[in-house]
């Protein structure tokens, strides 16, 4: 199944996009902060915080879905990520789960579109190209599995993100079309 042109990243604000869902790359307590988490916060309204409330926060590596309120996207789904410590605690297994726990919510939800940010990679510290790796695997295994979910787009909000993601698609691509294993 060919799953490149259902994939992408692009240098662009997440909250502009209008997708069935947005990923917010959320803290333990689901209350907002900065980053992605702030700006989501921020378009989605006061809203988006009541109902997150509700939600009793959101353990790493797992997901919780919201409504998009005021977002142009129809819902958001929440998802932790790990906090780079080095990598000897198992910041590549939780950090897979977010991807697997999205996706996974994504199509019991019946998603046609839906777009990640970098998880992790801001205050978290997680290195970008090792957080690049993951966030494509996943996508593209999730893709080449699920044909209902039709678009998969990375929303970077730099020049040096985007360019990870671009090198990791053309990595992924290219293993897919038998030139080799996937790294992990």
């Amino acid at each position: 199944m060919v799953v490149t042109n259902r994939i992408d990243a692009t240098l662009t604000d997440i909250t502009s996009l209008e997708y069935d869902v947005i990923v917010n790359a959320a803290s333990n307590a689901l209350q907002g902060g900065g980053g992605v988490d702030g700006a989501i916060h921020r378009r989605a309204g006061p809203e988006l915080l009541r109902a997150c409330k509700k939600l009793g926060g959101c353990a790493t590596g797992a997901a919780k879905i919201t409504p998009g309120f005021r977002l142009p996207a129809r819902h958001i789904i929440h998802t932790v990520g790990p906090v780079w410590r080095g990598g000897a605690f198992a910041e590549a297994e939780l950090l897979t789960k977010c991807y697997t726990e999205v996706l996974a919510l994504a199509q019991r939800e019946n998603v046609k579109t839906i777009a990640f940010p970098a998880i992790s990679c801001g205050v978290y510290g997680y290195p970008i190209q090792l957080a690049t790796r993951i966030a494509v695997t996943e996508a593209m295994a999730h893709l080449r599995q699920n044909r209902h979910l039709q678009h998969v787009r990375f929303a970077c909000f730099n020049e040096e993100i985007l360019c990870a993601y671009k090198s990791q698609l053309e990595v992924q691509n290219f293993t897919h079309k038998g030139g080799g294993r996937p790294w992990r």
